[in-house]
């Protein structure tokens, strides 16, 4: 059966990105880089693999779909791109995105739990929860196994990783990774 592993870019204070969904201020180093490019190549967006010295057509290696919420997306629609990962299966959890034009993303209206539980029993390969927050707390049970790379930053305030009630799930870190600007990869496996 599919995992839901929710694989998230992460300050040290909790935040997955900046109060307007600013992410640039995470810190980037081109070993991660690379790492990324080898490790995780579907978590790089279609329209930007050839920034970063990728063919179009390079396989996924672990994930062959993608959940992400209306946050997550808007920033490839602000710059005209519907489908930002065409190179997996795409959904969209929005109440109030609407239609798109575009076959290859499903824009999801309700029930998020339905779909990942859908989804988890229908192929082998896992299933990449995209971002964000609010998303991540509503699917929070469903959540299998953590990823998070934690950036060497404060942000101070923003979009926190999980919002949604108290509620403590414990998860055993399994694998850490660090890279040279001090960027740690640590995987976590729910207890």
């Amino acid at each position: 059966m599919r995992k839901l592993v929710y694989y998230v870019g992460v300050s040290l204070d909790g935040y997955i990105a900046g109060p307007d969904g600013e992410v640039d201020f995470f810190p980037l180093a081109d070993d991660l880089v690379t790492w990324i490019r080898t490790h995780y190549p579907e978590t790089i967006p279609t329209h930007v693999r050839s920034l970063v010295g990728m063919t179009p057509d390079e396989p996924n290696r672990r994930f062959g779909a993608l959940v992400m919420g209306r946050g997550t997306y808007q920033p490839a629609l602000d710059i005209g791109v519907m489908s930002p990962y065409a190179h997996m299966e795409q959904y969209v959890v929005s109440g109030t995105l609407g239609r798109i034009d575009d076959s290859s993303v499903e824009v999801v209206e309700q029930d998020p739990v339905g779909l990942v539980r859908r989804l988890k029993q229908e192929a082998t390969s896992d299933i990449w929860l995209c971002g964000g927050g609010t998303l991540a707390g509503t699917l929070f049970d469903e959540i299998d196994e953590l990823i998070l790379k934690s950036y060497p930053v404060l942000a101070g305030a923003g979009v926190p990783v999980i919002s949604g009630d108290f509620r403590p799930a414990a998860f055993t870190p399994t694998q850490r990774e660090v890279f040279s600007n001090g960027t740690q990869i640590t995987w976590y496996r729910r207890d």
